[in-house]
């Protein structure tokens, strides 16, 4: 398989709150097991991200925190990009939206599509908060979803059911400014007519890529288009956000959901500015392969607004895929921030130094591919316990300590090898290939538990041949090609967790003396030749019960 070109894109959080769990399984994991996983295979990534710095969220944030809506995206985006770094998310580039490329690029497309015609530019009545002189955008409102009923619905979506809203399509409005209900007022807006992108979408989308798209995704996308698309405003009646580049659009601001996937083109340019490398192939190359991972609650803007935003300026590439995931719940309830319910990246990474894995691992292995899910902290416990420490570590720490009691550290050459060592053999370098087959259908979950299959065959395998018992017998020369095998599974392992485990990757690399293997080098007809590897050490460390209670008393004191 040659070298391609993907673009990944993860998306951009929001600058008012920092990262919690249902974040990570939802779109950060899975892009970054993806990318990682392509750069083993030698493609060419640009993995992109960054803070989500306009929108009504921002000043709403500012007001209740009594700060500037400035000071509130500096404090949260340096602690997202800390958090991100720290847990081990391998973004090309972390940028964020207030920057001055971004500012530009998102103008630029704003104009591009102005000239060429597409918007419509009319007035209508949108809902205006008479105590505070202001338009109400967005999250400065709530009231009951029109679709599911839901009371907490916000202006621009509803976070009980996933439909995206407009402000006056809510019932029984309230400001979230005054708390009085809103009045209608006449303002000016530019639209995007979304049905005039109607047919393009149902080919494209519908028709000529329907067998890509996961169920959920198409399911959702489908009843979008077949209700029929209507205009959705782009720009807005706020004082914060990106100023709509016109003469006669005074006070108005993009749409944050116009500018925001603009966002990752803008932090491409950003990245590739800083590396001397051409942004435009990343966005522009019909061989560039595009893939947005991103929650439920984002679907209808990256397979409905954006891809038309992209196609009506007839330069750029669409979206190959855009594996959405589900909802992630916490201990049986829905994830909030607002009720404190839920356990924040950068607060785990203080309770669990250097134990950015375990977690990884468990929100692979429970992820929310197809339906929502729940993480529980005795289940976190228990995968970290029994499957990571029993199974895994306790696999590598064997064949670790055998190599250097028998053979002083020094990996066997084997003589001969019997039938059931080659059938193993097959079995061992068959992985790499169905793990990497799993990741390319963003199959993660199935993907990351065929890695502890292998480590579970590695135990299988010594267990039934037992080399300490043959190495007191006249058939220990048997024990070097039992170590040896039992040693190329341990390098195997080291190189398929990397995508989902990078630091226990390196870890087993370490210990083995191994450096940067390719995916594809992998095969029985070019095994992984083992010389002298070091001492073993601790890959997992046990979770006692006292920490689980700790944060079980955490989560339920709101602390």
């Amino acid at each position: 398989m040659g070298s391609k070109r993907y673009t990944v894109t993860a998306a951009l959080p929001y600058a008012n709150g920092p990262i919690h769990i249902g974040h990570l399984a939802g779109a950060y994991v899975p892009a970054d097991i993806f990318s990682r996983y392509l750069r083993l295979c030698d493609h060419d990534v640009a993995f992109i991200c960054g803070s989500d710095e306009h929108g009504a969220a921002i000043p709403i944030r500012a007001k209740k925190d009594g700060i500037s809506p400035k000071e509130v995206i500096d404090k949260y985006h340096l602690l997202i990009k800390k958090s991100f770094s720290e847990f081990g998310i391998s973004f090309d580039n972390y940028s964020r939206t207030s920057s001055k490329i971004h500012h530009q690029t998102a103008q630029e497309f704003f104009k591009d599509l102005n000239s060429k015609n597409i918007f419509l530019e009319k007035e209508s009545e949108q809902l205006y908060d008479e105590a505070e002189n202001q338009f109400l955008a967005d999250r400065y409102v709530v009231g009951e979803c029109p679709k599911c009923g839901f009371k907490e619905a916000y202006g621009d979506q509803c976070e009980s059911c996933g439909s995206s809203l407009n402000p006056t399509e809510l019932i029984n409005p309230k400001s979230k400014l005054s708390g009085n209900k809103p009045v209608f007022k006449k303002t000016k807006h530019w639209f995007l007519p979304l049905n005039n992108f109607e047919s393009f979408l149902k080919k494209w989308f519908l028709v000529e890529n329907k067998d890509k798209w996961k169920t959920n995704v198409f399911g959702q996308v489908k009843s979008w288009i077949n209700e029929g698309l209507k205009p959705r405003a782009i720009t807005r009646d706020l004082d914060w956000g990106i100023p709509v580049p016109l003469d006669d659009a005074d006070n108005k601001v993009l749409y944050v959901w116009f500018d925001a996937p603009i966002g990752y083109i803008s932090a491409t340019k950003e990245w590739a500015l800083s590396k001397n490398k051409n942004w435009e192939p990343y966005w522009k190359d019909d061989k560039t392969q595009l893939i947005h991972f991103i929650g439920k609650d984002n679907i209808v803007f990256h397979c409905i607004i954006f891809p038309s935003i992209l196609k009506a300026t007839n330069e750029y590439i669409l979206p190959e895929n855009v594996p959405a995931n589900e909802f992630l719940n916490l201990e049986g309830r829905k994830i909030s921030t607002s009720k404190n319910w839920a356990i924040w990246l950068h607060e785990y990474l203080v309770d669990f130094p250097y134990m950015q894995d375990p977690l990884r691992y468990t929100l692979t292995s429970n992820a929310p591919e197809n339906k929502d899910n729940d993480f529980t902290w005795k289940d976190f416990q228990a995968k970290n316990n029994n499957e990571l420490v029993a199974i895994f570590g306790n696999f590598v720490n064997r064949v670790v300590v055998l190599t250097h009691k028998y053979y002083d550290g020094n990996s066997p050459e084997f003589s001969e090898i019997n039938d059931s060592d080659k059938e193993i053999l097959r079995e061992i370098y068959s992985f790499p290939k169905i793990i990497g087959d799993l990741i390319e259908n963003y199959k993660f979950r199935d993907a990351v538990n065929t890695v502890i299959d292998l480590a579970r065959t590695g135990n299988k395998y010594l267990a039934d041949e037992e080399p300490w018992k043959l190495i007191k017998t006249e058939k220990s020369e048997r024990v070097k090609t039992i170590m040896n095998i039992s040693l190329q599974i341990c390098a195997i392992l080291g190189l398929v967790c990397e995508p989902f485990m990078p630091s226990t990757s390196e870890k087993l690399k370490n210990i083995l003396n191994i450096g940067t293997i390719s995916w594809n080098d992998v095969s029985l007809e070019n095994p992984i030749n083992l010389k002298k590897i070091n001492k073993a050490e601790l890959i997992f460390r046990k979770i006692e019960d006292e920490e689980i209670e700790r944060q079980l008393q955490k989560l339920n004191e709101g602390k």
